[in-house]
């Protein structure tokens, strides 16, 4: 049967009411998207590399930090921060939600090792990135050093900064010539100091024009050695530290605290900042001394003597006495967080878990996490819960349950310190506490096991 003028206009207001449905539908769907990115916040996350406890304004006012100690005054100031004793764990830990020893990160991935985070799993920029974000990394990656197994491949929309746990700050290069400062997995050889070069392209990726929410993790350079700081960084203190190393850590957090202080005005100047949340914290604890060296073809051999400023705490990067593994820390978002001063404790893998419950993603099973959701702690004040934490290095292995901590040495000896009432672990209770000892102990070779 031939179809008939009736028909064919039938069929025509059928398929006009249909793309209309149609459109309207896809229409309301960008709508809802475009709603939902403009609700999600920006992520600022800021890292110092090998600052020490006391390194900064707020615990030392001989060092000028004004900007991380306005951040820290003006939102909530975190004291019981723990990372990991050295910078590939701290930074595997906070990408991927999990102890970095159950991928055999013990420790800083360094020289020609092709070693690195695995990336065929969720981590922290491929998360945000899947709830529309544009993600950024500048500064140090520390998670891969091939530049074929660069951040790109583990979520980063941009990338800009260098592989290596350490570079030279004027040549941006790693020890002995090996080139690691690249930007979008392209070696580049771009002038001017790492702090000031980290800090301009965070402060360009603000500015630009984008409809997506933005995660910038901004991971500088500095105090990790080498140092080299201008006149007007290290004049202010010629006369209050007596050893050259004391001068130059103290030099460069005054110049990271002016570039934090440009990044953060940058954000504001954007209109930005009642919908960025901005993390600080420091990579680990600071290490105690620098040593002379023919590397870099011997320009820092002078740089010999005292590093980091850690007390009271006892140890140093390196080791999981509390001096290792607590840092300076601060969560910093005037519209949602009230300021204050917050003693929970918390670890950095909290951060992704946190993040996931902030931005609407959902934690599966099978993703293993072994953080927290810190949100109801830092919007409401509610408790964590019971804690444990663990840490394993190639010297020591380490674990926190409520206030009792136990470390253990390779070569057998084991302390046992009683936090709240020891927080500086001078007082070692193992042969007093035999129960205890073996309770923790216990827990320590579960975490091992896993």
């Amino acid at each position: 049967m031939k179809p008939t003028i009736d028909m064919l206009k039938q069929t025509s207001i059928f398929r006009f009411c249909f793309c209309a449905a149609s459109g309207l539908l896809a229409l309301w769907l960008a709508l809802i998207s475009a709603g939902q990115a403009a609700a999600l916040p920006n992520i600022l996350i800021l890292v110092s590399d090998d600052q020490g406890w006391r390194d900064i304004g707020y615990r030392h006012p001989a060092i000028a930090t004004p900007n991380l100690d306005r951040l820290a005054s003006g939102g909530i100031r975190l004291e019981h921060q723990y990372v990991f004793p050295t910078c590939s764990p701290t930074r595997c830990a906070l990408m991927s939600g999990r102890n970095p020893a159950r991928f055999g990160i013990l420790g800083p991935i360094a020289g020609k090792s092709t070693q690195r985070m695995p990336a065929d799993m969720v981590n922290l920029a491929r998360m945000l990135k899947s709830r529309g974000y544009f993600t950024a990394i500048s500064g140090k990656w520390h998670l891969s050093l091939q530049i074929e197994n660069g951040p790109r491949n583990y979520g980063f929309d941009s990338t800009y900064g260098y592989l290596h746990g350490q570079i030279d700050p004027w040549t941006h290069e790693y020890k002995a010539g090996d080139r690691t400062w690249h930007r979008n997995d392209v070696f580049t050889d771009d002038k001017g100091h790492a702090t000031d070069r980290i800090a301009a392209e965070a402060i360009r990726l603000i500015q630009e024009k984008r409809s997506q929410p933005l995660f910038l993790y901004v991971a500088f350079s500095v105090p990790h050695t080498p140092l080299a700081e201008e006149s007007r960084w290290r004049d202010p203190y010629a006369a209050r530290f007596p050893e050259e190393t004391r001068r130059l850590v103290a030099a460069s957090l005054t110049h990271l605290d002016d570039a934090v202080g440009k990044i953060v005005a940058a954000v504001d100047s954007a209109g930005l900042r009642e919908n960025t949340l901005i993390l600080f914290t420091s990579d680990n604890g600071g290490p105690r001394q620098s040593g002379a060296s023919d590397e870099y073809e011997g320009r820092y051999k002078s740089q010999v003597g005292p590093l980091s400023d850690n007390g009271p705490l006892r140890g140093w990067k390196g080791q999981t006495y509390e001096g290792g593994v607590l840092v300076p820390a601060c969560v910093n978002w005037p519209s949602r967080l009230k300021p204050r001063t917050e003693n929970a404790v918390i670890s950095v893998l909290d951060w992704l878990p946190t993040l996931a419950a902030l931005t609407g993603f959902e934690i599966k099973e099978e993703m293993r996490l072994e953080g927290a959701n810190l949100w109801p702690l830092l919007s409401q004040g509610h408790p964590v819960g019971a804690r444990t934490l663990y840490w394993k290095t190639g010297e020591q292995s380490a674990v926190r349950i409520g206030d009792w901590k136990l470390v253990q040495s390779r070569s057998g000896a084991a302390e046992l310190f009683h936090l709240s009432e020891d927080p500086y672990e001078k007082n070692d209770l193992a042969a007093k506490q035999p129960q205890k000892l073996s309770e923790l102990k216990a827990a320590l070779e579960k975490e091992a096991a896993r």
